[in-house]
């Protein structure tokens, strides 16, 4: 199977091995594996101007800019959604605003995950990028 490039080879190499495994246990198992490796985030982000609008869990997300790469930071108080962050936040680190800016969501069709999520944490998912990506555009625009 084929995997159309996002523009993040890291992002890249998760969706392939999520798209490689047809079990969606083993999927969920990676994905919560991903959630347990996420730094803890510091208190003084747990605030509105850093949180996903459009989660039923809540959902905090950061970047910083240094030296031209993005570095973020985030957290969740769902499992699954923590590890969904975990991907995003994994798979954007290091970029550039103008390379994280244009992934195209179309790659979490290929994850194979939205089969096994609700349609509320597919959208999720889909408002963590869009956020994050705001957050790089912003970014990309301070001086």
């Amino acid at each position: 199977m084929s995997i159309t490039p996002s523009g993040s080879p890291a992002l890249d190499r998760m969706v392939e091995r999520l798209a490689s495994t047809s079990d969606p246990r083993r999927r969920y198992e990676y994905v919560l594996w991903l959630a347990k490796k996420l730094e803890p985030l510091p208190e003084e982000f747990r605030n509105d101007a850093f949180k996903v609008k459009g989660c039923v869990s809540q959902v905090f997300v950061v970047a910083e800019l240094v030296d031209g790469a993005l570095h973020w930071r985030g957290d969740s108080d769902a499992a699954i959604t923590k590890g969904l962050l975990a991907l995003l936040i994994e798979g954007l680190e290091g970029l550039t605003p103008q390379q994280a800016t244009a992934i195209d969501p179309a790659f979490i069709a290929a994850t194979g995950l939205q089969a096994s999520l609700t349609p509320s944490r597919a959208n999720g998912f889909l408002n963590i990028l869009r956020l994050m990506q705001a957050q790089a555009q912003s970014l990309a625009a301070t001086p």
